[in-house]
């Protein structure tokens, strides 16, 4: 199965690619190397990677803009690498749409762990046998989540989500009119506690929305802001 799986590296620093490359290829994948934003976002646009691992601080365009302007057509599973481990840097990843954050100096065998996780999230279900008929399935007006094909469709049109946004809106979805603050979607969806700045749950609520919103408005507003507390997922009928 890796022999099929592709990852994109971009780094300015060709030790870096190096490195990197060599543990991935060890794991049978697919490497390709960029060694800035521009070449990064040509290839991620025009070919399908499976992940890809995205340095923040690179001259020209950096991983913070790659990563906004890759989200605009794009759901690919983006690793941020940084050697700016503050909370604020992280959160401004989360923000751009990065699904995963790991900080500079790193252990090579930690980003492959990191790299796997991320793909196991992504693909999610998709190869989960099951020796019942029993599908894991939502299905609300307007708004179907098929969690064994890892699959959200509006009024039968496919929403193409990124991995964060898929867990968030499943995590929502799976407990109709349960109020959670964003305190607990941090914890439980991102699996980091941040201390002070809860942008990053505003950030992705707000995208999810707004694809929603592209095919059903009514699909849209049932991701409903509680204020001063959090949000909820609301089953209404037709």
């Amino acid at each position: 199965m890796n022999e099929d799986t592709k990852v994109l590296i971009v780094d300015d620093e060709e030790r870096i690619r190096r490195l990197l490359k060599m543990y991935l290829e060890r794991e049978k994948y697919q490497v390709t190397e960029a060694e800035n934003g521009e070449e990064a976002l040509d290839l991620a646009v025009n070919k399908d990677f499976d992940v890809i691992l995205l340095d923040l601080m690179m001259p020209g365009m950096d991983g913070m803009e790659v990563c906004e302007e890759l989200r605009k057509v794009k759901a690919t599973p983006i690793i941020m690498l940084t050697a700016k481990g503050e909370e604020s840097n992280r959160v401004q990843g989360f923000e751009a749409g990065a699904d995963d954050y790991i900080v500079k100096p790193f252990s090579p065998r930690e980003v492959v762990l990191r790299v796997k996780a991320i793909l196991r999230r992504a693909s999610s279900t998709k190869f989960l046998q099951t020796e019942t008929q029993a599908k894991d399935v939502y299905v609300f007006p307007h708004l179907t989540i098929d969690n064994d094909a890892h699959r959200v469709t509006v009024n039968e049109e496919v929403i193409n989500l990124t991995p964060k946004e898929y867990e968030l809106l499943l995590y929502l979805a799976q407990a109709p009119d349960k109020v959670f603050t964003r305190e607990q979607l941090l914890k439980d969806v991102w699996n980091y506690d941040f201390f002070g700045d809860l942008r990053t749950v505003d950030t992705h609520i707000k995208r999810l929305r707004e694809k929603l919103s592209k095919v059903s408005q009514d699909a849209a507003e049932m991701i409903s802001t509680v204020w001063g507390v959090g949000y909820k997922f609301e089953a209404v009928d037709d």
